[in-house]
């Protein structure tokens, strides 16, 4: 009578270790940038959703310590409860506010270091500053490497 055989060879063994590595190498950098890529939504929404609060703080004003309404002014929006708060990825600050234009500013900190976007009073959507391999844009707000913008 013939034994069968049971198991694995070394050699079965080695092959598939191997093509499990090199899966692993692929995915894992992909599913990084996947995960990158959304916690970049953080400061495209907060940005988003500021600009219009802005023109409406612009047209409301701000009631200063005297009691009087300040208004058609930029100055003192971070102030507000609709200026973007800080998060876990982004900080936000208001730069240069004047009775006709102001940038917001979001930075990135913990694993988002590095990351840096902007609007103005126009809309304009500028990537100041990224990682390397991402890359700067001065029209748009890049979310893939190599400085590609979605529609955003």
């Amino acid at each position: 009578m013939k034994q069968l055989q049971r198991g694995f060879s070394l050699i079965e063994v080695m092959v598939t270790v191997a093509i499990v590595g090199l899966l692993t190498a692929v995915a894992l950098p992909a599913y990084s940038d996947y995960v990158t890529r959304g916690r970049m939504t953080d400061a495209f929404a907060a940005l988003s959703t500021a600009q219009p609060a802005a023109e409406q703080f612009w047209a409301n004003g701000l009631t200063d310590a005297d009691g009087k309404t300040v208004n058609h002014t930029y100055a003192g929006f971070d102030q507000v409860s609709t200026f973007p708060a800080n998060g876990a990825n982004f900080k936000y600050t208001l730069k240069d506010p004047t009775p006709s234009s102001y940038t917001i500013i979001a930075t990135g900190v913990n694993k988002m270091d590095g990351f840096i976007y902007s609007i103005d009073q126009s809309g304009n959507r500028v990537t100041v500053q990224t990682p390397t391999g991402w890359g700067t844009n001065g029209a748009c707000w890049v979310d893939h490497k190599g400085g590609a913008c979605s529609t955003n």
